[in-house]
């Protein structure tokens, strides 16, 4: 069985490196271009399975060349792709990346096969949810899939994360079956109605706010990442008191050359830890790592790192002093 089910997208990603983005209406040179396995589901699930973790994947994609490579990619990375459908009148989901010398990019994407997928889909892949321990969504899919995947999820007893990105708005029905939300600064600004957030350097006091709105929306338990700057696990009550809870996770630091894909890298080991049992916190701390060592080389699922590769880190000192341990 497996530990972490993923729903979510495959896509294959294009990608244009060059020495800075254009401009509106700029043509510039490129530097190089690569064809590579790509989509919020399939990224998650390729590093939720680095990260130690049993996977199975439940998405869609064409009859295509593509599509074929996307299923050796991920189950080349040991992820059950039984479940990933085939749709022989559709094109695989795809991506448009530019890619700039900062390691800063651009990404345009076409959803193809990807917006079939439905909650018939998900009822039918229902096998693979009986005895996970976490189920990882994004919005890369149709809301319907989603919410599907979110109740089925809550229904085997697993922690379900969604990934709200690409960010549009939040059924409660929706929130109501996440345990956890994984969002970034700008999309916990969006949540919140434009509410700016702190910086990462912001002590307690100035989040405090933030989780307290994430939980009036319906997102008790929340990790914002941060880029550089890290992450904030943010809890609406600790211990039942009232109290929110903040807890910073410090990053590691790296020399970027490609951010493509990093999100899911911190989403993907983060779903695999909570299934290992690990709290949020430490959970957050093992992503953290994950998705920084993502960005030091190109491309998506091939830059993700092994859970080797992870542990051997030594982390920044945290704020509470001392350096943790990873799990």
């Amino acid at each position: 069985m497996a530990a972490v089910v993923v729903v979510g997208s495959l896509n294959a990603d294009l990608t244009v490196y060059c020495r800075r983005l254009p401009a509106p209406g700029e043509t510039i040179a490129g530097t190089a271009t690569e064809v590579g396995p790509g989509g919020k589901g399939a990224n998650q699930a390729v590093a939720a399975s680095l990260s130690g973790a049993g996977v199975a994947l439940v998405g869609a994609v064409g009859d295509d060349s593509n599509g074929a490579m996307l299923r050796h990619a991920v189950t080349g990375a040991g992820v059950d792709a039984r479940h990933v459908r085939t749709f022989a009148d559709q094109a695989s989901g795809m991506a448009i990346i530019t890619v700039d010398d900062a390691a800063e990019n651009t990404i345009v994407t076409t959803a193809g096969a990807n917006g079939r997928l439905s909650a018939q889909d998900v009822a039918e892949a229902g096998e693979v949810f009986r005895g996970a321990r976490a189920v990882c969504l994004c919005l890369e899919v149709p809301r319907e899939a989603v919410l599907a995947a979110a109740l089925a999820g809550r229904e085997a007893g697993a922690t379900v994360i969604l990934n709200a990105s690409p960010f549009g708005p939040l059924a409660s029905e929706l929130l109501a079956a996440v345990d956890v939300l994984l969002v970034n600064a700008h999309e916990a600004s969006q949540l919140l109605a434009g509410a700016p957030l702190p910086p990462a350097s912001a002590d307690d006091a100035a989040w405090a706010p933030i989780a307290r709105g994430l939980t009036e929306v319906g997102a008790a338990r929340a990790v914002v990442t941060l880029g550089a700057g890290g992450a904030v696990v943010l809890e609406g009550e600790r211990g039942g008191a009232g109290r929110a809870g903040v807890e910073r996770v410090p990053a590691l630091p790296v020399e970027p050359v490609d951010t493509t894909g990093a999100g899911d890298a911190f989403a993907g080991a983060l779903a695999a830890r909570l299934a290992a049992g690990d709290s949020l916190g430490d959970a957050a701390r093992y992503a953290a790592v994950a998705s920084a060592l993502s960005t030091t080389a190109r491309g998506a699922q091939r830059s993700y790192p092994t859970r080797e590769k992870v542990v051997s880190q030594q982390l920044p000192q945290t704020t509470k002093g001392g350096r943790p341990r990873l799990p």
